[in-house]
């Protein structure tokens, strides 16, 4: 039966021999002998781990008594009933692990520099419309369907569980995440308010919900608490979730006024007795970025980044008029 997926076979010899017995540290072990020997730690049941690594069970016990012969220690002890680390195996166990991992990295850091594999791209509630044309050719890439706020698709750029991302991103989380930021979007965002008038309403008449949910809302309330300390817009405090979907209505039909939309509700169709307004003195923006890592290397990663934004431009986000939060990445110095 074929090894399991990511059970390298390549030899390796042990580099750091102080932390091994001579007779060991001079010996060259198989990586997948000790994966093996990690899930029968694991499990202490050579049944369990023979189906969690997808092999046979009398294998997997040659393959532990052929690691064993090679680091000649014995690693268990077994009888019909139990399995039991000896305690040269729950010795050694901390250093396979660590050894382990470093493998997986140098495997993950090989394929980052390779280019292989799909780009994975995360986004929040918008993305390019023409996005499979602009990356034809160019990268295969998989549009991670696990929607998720901006601030934790940032992160998981930086831990690598994605390659890039469409978000809202601040100058500081791109510096404690170290990430690059490119201009890819940009939302005008208006208000909804009770009646049908239609007619601009200035920022300072405005008011902006704000949630006690910061693990959703984290951004959002970053961009609102600026936006009314900047423009004397009123700030609502609620807990429902409401800054989008029928809740969001209930509080303007509450506030009495008009009400500044987010960009998750930005396309969602308003009840008969609301009207939306735009937003003047100033035009507030919201802007979208595209984000990967600063040290990334992968030739594909860097190719779909500059195909997604080229030829963007600045979307009118720096006229006269207009608001950004201070440390929006793509405001100009001084604006």
């Amino acid at each position: 039966m074929a090894a399991p997926h990511g059970a390298a076979t390549t030899a390796f010899l042990p580099c750091e021999r102080q932390t091994l017995p001579d007779h060991v540290a001079s010996r060259v072990v198989e990586l997948r002998q000790l994966r093996y020997f990690v899930a029968v730690a694991e499990e202490l049941n050579f049944g369990r781990a023979a189906a969690r690594l997808l092999i046979a069970g009398p294998s997997l016990s040659q393959q532990i008594k052929a690691l064993e012969q090679d680091l000649g220690v014995g690693l268990f002890v077994r009888d019909r009933r139990s399995v039991a680390l000896t305690p040269a195996g729950a010795a050694l166990l901390p250093d396979v692990r660590e050894l382990l991992e470093r493998a997986d990295e140098v495997r993950r850091r090989a394929e980052r520099l390779s280019g292989a594999g799909s780009i994975r791209l995360g986004f929040v509630n918008w993305l390019p419309p023409n996005l499979a044309a602009l990356t034809s050719g160019v990268a295969q890439l998989h549009v991670d369907t696990w929607v998720l706020p901006s601030h934790a698709q940032a992160a998981r750029v930086a831990d690598g569980s994605l390659d890039l991302a469409v978000c809202w991103v601040r100058t500081m989380d791109l510096d404690q995440l170290g990430l690059r930021a490119r201009l890819l979007g940009a939302e005008r965002l208006h208000t909804v308010s009770t009646g049908t008038e239609t007619s601009p309403v200035r920022a300072r008449d405005v008011t902006v919900l704000v949630d006690d949910d910061t693990t959703s809302w984290s951004s959002w309330n970053a961009f609102a608490g600026e936006f009314a300390h900047t423009t004397g817009a009123r700030i609502v405090r609620i807990e429902d979730g409401g800054i989008e979907g029928a809740y969001f209505f209930d509080h303007i039909r509450a506030a009495r006024r008009p009400v500044l939309n987010s960009p998750k509700g930005h396309t969602t169709s308003v009840p008969p007795d609301l009207a939306r307004r735009p937003v003047i003195e100033p035009e507030v923006i919201w802007t979208w970025s595209l984000v990967w890592r600063r040290d990334e290397l992968r030739p594909a990663v860097l190719a779909a980044a500059d195909a997604i934004t080229r030829g963007v431009g600045d979307l009118g986000i720096h006229g006269s008029g207009v608001w950004l939060p201070a440390a929006d990445p793509h405001r100009k110095l001084g604006g």
